[in-house]
C-alpha cells in the first residue's frame, strides 16, 4: 500500500530511440504550471529518498563545548 499522494510507478511505458535523437521533455515540462512542477519535483524527491510521515520534522543536535581552563 503506498501512502496518501503517491502515485505507483508505470514500468509499462517504455520508449526507446538513440541517444542523439531530439528529447521533447523540454516541451512537455514548458507546458506545465510552475505548481505542477513543484509537485511532480515533490513526487520525485520522495521516490528517491523515500517517504516516513514521522520523519517530517527537524532532527535535534547537541553540541557540547568545552570552556578553556583558566
Amino acid at each position: 500500500m503506498t501512502p496518501r499522494g503517491i502515485q505507483r510507478l508505470d514500468k509499462g511505458a517504455l520508449v526507446v530511440q538513440p541517444l542523439d535523437a531530439p528529447s521533447d521533455e523540454l516541451i512537455y515540462w514548458l507546458s506545465k504550471s510552475p505548481q505542477e512542477r513543484m509537485e511532480a519535483l515533490e513526487q520525485m524527491r520522495q521516490t528517491i529518498y523515500g517517504y516516513d510521515p514521522n520523519a517530517t520534522r527537524l532532527q535535534r543536535s547537541i553540541e557540547v563545548a568545552e570552556l578553556p581552563l583558566r
